[in-house]
């Protein structure tokens, strides 16, 4: 895990355990990446519980729920998917709050024109919110998903904060 990563972990992992939260993950370009590194930070079960990783849409809509319908009418990469997946995430798991993750970390990009670095991110709060986010990282599929994890973490804390 790359130092940027680390140190977003280890941000998530002080907050949510002072304020008596527990998160849960649904990743896709990431594969898994947001929930290992949760993992490596130690006092884990404190502030996580589970990770999805739904990398095809099958699974997306079997471990998440997300609506054939959405993923037809605005594809895996999109606002609609991401509020889907998390907010199956915390429906599924039973946490305060949930984030997810998908996009395209190349090297191609969407059959539908999205370029590679493509990327959204969802997180559903224990406030009701739920927010959707794009970015658009630059790099070879490791660097985009390095980007990816931290900033999905980073801006966890930030909307988090945003409700005190």
């Amino acid at each position: 895990m790359n130092d940027a990563i680390e140190r977003a972990t280890t941000k998530v992992r002080e907050y949510l355990r002072a304020k008596g939260l527990k998160l849960a993950t649904a990743e896709s370009c990431t594969g898994g990446l947001i929930a290992y590194s949760l993992c490596a930070t130690g006092d884990t079960t404190d502030f996580f519980s589970s990770g999805f990783t739904t990398y095809t849409n099958k699974a997306k809509q079997n471990m998440l729920g997300v609506s054939e319908e959405t993923l037809r009418l605005y594809t895996a990469v999109s606002e609609q998917t991401v509020k889907e997946m998390a907010q199956g995430a915390r429906d599924r798991s039973g946490e305060d709050v949930s984030l997810s993750v998908s996009g395209y970390a190349g090297p191609d990009g969407g059959e539908d024109g999205t370029p590679a670095g493509t990327v959204w991110f969802g997180w559903a709060l224990n406030d009701g919110r739920l927010v959707a986010e794009k970015r658009h990282f630059n790099g070879d599929p490791k660097t985009v998903i390095d980007q990816a994890a931290a900033f999905a973490l980073e801006r966890l804390i930030e909307l988090l904060k945003e409700q005190e």
